[in-house]
């Protein structure tokens, strides 16, 4: 199947678009290229071949979630440089409007 420089017209038309008369024989040349390497790949698929999202299979790298134990707010808070009501005391970077 070869793309014409009629069709590219026909469709500059259609989608409003103006071109130029070295436009559409550079576009006539580009779709038909474009065309062609569909097609190819269209004669590789194979329907014995099952669709898949990725070459390799994918497996969950992620821990199991379960409960472990964690840091008392004592111990989280010993390397801040400043806490305050068993916080972390962080500057203030916004002004509270009134």
């Amino acid at each position: 199947m070869s793309i014409t420089r009629d069709e590219v017209a026909h469709l500059a038309r259609l989608s409003r678009l103006a071109l130029g008369e070295e436009e559409l024989d550079h576009f006539a040349v580009q779709l038909d290229a474009i065309v062609s390497a569909v097609a190819r790949v269209q004669e590789v698929a194979a329907e014995d071949i099952p669709p898949t999202t990725h070459a390799l299979p994918i497996t969950n790298v992620f821990r199991p979630d379960e409960v472990q134990p964690t840091l008392s707010s004592a111990e989280a808070l010993s390397g801040a440089p400043a806490a305050e009501d068993e916080r972390f005391r962080v500057p203030r970077i916004l002004e509270e409007e009134d």
